[in-house]
């Protein structure tokens, strides 16, 4: 059925305004000072490494508080980036896939200790592979796509069951469950137990079961057709040449393991559900951010889709993600409520990652109510030290101890050469011995170093060391 030009246009307007005033009304929710930080981060990265563009959304108490592109989505003709724009976000895609598989599972239709041959009886030693083994990456079924470019078999089409027929069939590249190793192919299995089990396309599940019900508006489809005119254009470099314009893979070659495209702000829709535990039983998530453990017992930092880790002492649910011309990076803190994602549009690029990790600096500095005069405090005593000096009533006997005229000597000589700092951050806080223990990061144009320090209750200082930042 087609429809009045008019009325399409005053919906498109109508739409267009709403998510202005949407965003608007989330970026009012943090301070000045915080966005001119998390800005200065973004287009310092993206001017350091030379990536055209990258949308940001950031989490903070269980909202979206901010959702902002730098940057420009096109070079020819120059198209500034905005928030409304889907980037590919690659194999962040698979979390969508394995929730797939846990609503399945919920419903009593499978089990993730299910043998994958239950369902694809032809792969290699599938009656002893299970679910669980695929979506954590420890089946032993080889990579279709390990390569951070296009091979030229990838630019025709394919399906699932050529997929599996070429790498799914190979030997085992290792026992199950007794090492890891990243492997699209796990994806693609589970792609097609899902719409086996489901009796529909994984993407009509996911829009009923995920999408639809979290008001993810926008998320497309690239393994069945490229991103819009509206969207950005992903690109590549040659070594440390000029960006060009990525291939496209050819269809079916994305299927289950890096096919969704989205804005910034739905994938922070699918972040927020994840604290609120909103789509799936507490079961489920449980199953999903629990780190898998090999049969010898060593941890994996794996769940079901997610890396399952720990940054600055806060619980990190993460995965990274890369398709020809994008890359993206999504971290969720679900004991914080708060999540990180940032999207760009170039391949074989740290940028996302980079962004990501210095606004998760940025953000949780200023958890710590009396961050900005220790900040304050703790620049200070840097500056001195440049200079071989210290307050020493700031300090404690034991700390005035270890801070000799030797001391004090090297710290000068070392760090007075290094002028002024670019930047001073604290990174975490925590608990050690009695103490509260600050970290920092002190960058400099050419290195950065890493500061931590012990406060007594007192508030006097028992340590302040200095040492490289690797």
């Amino acid at each position: 059925m087609r429809r009045p030009k008019e009325l399409i246009f005053n919906i498109s307007v109508f739409i267009l305004v709403a998510f202005a005033i949407s965003q608007a009304s989330a970026q009012t929710q943090l301070s000045a000072d915080l966005t001119e930080k998390i800005d200065k981060v973004a287009t310092d990265t993206l001017a350091r490494t030379g990536v055209p563009s990258a949308s940001v959304a950031i989490v903070k108490d269980g909202q979206i508080v901010y959702a902002k592109a730098y940057g420009d989505a096109k070079l020819e003709p120059k198209t500034p980036a905005t928030p409304a724009m889907r980037y590919s976000i690659g194999s962040i895609s698979k979390q969508f896939t394995a929730a797939a598989i846990l609503l399945l599972q919920e419903q009593g239709k499978l089990s993730l200790d299910d043998k994958v041959g239950k369902y694809v009886p032809d792969l290699t030693r599938a009656n002893e592979v299970t679910i669980r083994q695929l979506l954590s990456h420890t089946s032993g079924y080889q990579d279709y796509w390990p390569q951070d470019y296009v091979m030229p078999g990838m630019l025709q089409p394919t399906s699932a069951q050529k997929i599996m027929d070429a790498w799914a069939r190979k030997p085992l590249d290792f026992e199950p469950g007794t090492k890891w190793q990243y492997s699209n192919t796990n994806y693609v299995i589970a792609g097609v137990i899902v719409e086996k089990v489901a009796r529909m396309p994984l993407l009509q599940f996911l829009q009923q079961k995920v999408f639809t019900p979290l008001g993810m508006t926008s998320v497309m489809d690239t393994d069945q057709s490229k991103l819009g005119d509206t969207d950005p254009i992903g690109y590549l470099r040659f070594g440390l040449g000029p960006l060009r314009p990525a291939p496209k893979e050819g269809k079916g070659w994305l299927f289950a393991a890096g096919e969704l495209a989205m804005p910034a702000a739905d994938l922070a829709k699918w972040d927020i559900s994840m604290m609120d535990q909103k789509l799936l039983k507490p079961a489920s998530y449980r199953e999903m951010q629990t780190d898998v453990l090999l049969k010898n017992g060593l941890d994996t930092h794996y769940g079901l889709a997610v890396d399952v880790n720990s940054q600055g002492g806060h619980r990190a649910i993460s995965h990274g993600g890369e398709v020809s011309g994008f890359t993206a990076q999504n971290t969720v803190f679900p004991d914080d409520r708060a999540a990180i994602v940032v999207l760009t549009n170039q391949d074989a690029a740290s940028a996302s990652g980079a962004i990501a990790g210095g606004i998760a600096q940025i953000l949780f500095a200023t958890n710590d109510p009396a961050t900005p005069a220790k900040l304050e405090q703790t620049q200070k005593i840097f500056a001195d030290l440049q200079q071989g000096k210290i307050d020493r009533a700031l300090f404690t006997d034991n700390a005035n101890f270890y801070f000799s005229e030797q001391a004090l000597k090297d710290f000068a000589s070392a760090l007075g050469p290094l002028g002024e700092p670019q930047s001073f951050t604290q990174t975490s806080q925590g608990l050690r011995g009695g103490m509260t223990l600050r970290v920092y990061i002190i960058r400099f144009p050419q290195r950065a170093l890493r500061a931590w320090t012990y406060e007594m209750p007192d508030g006097k200082l028992e340590q302040y060391q200095i040492a490289p930042q690797n």
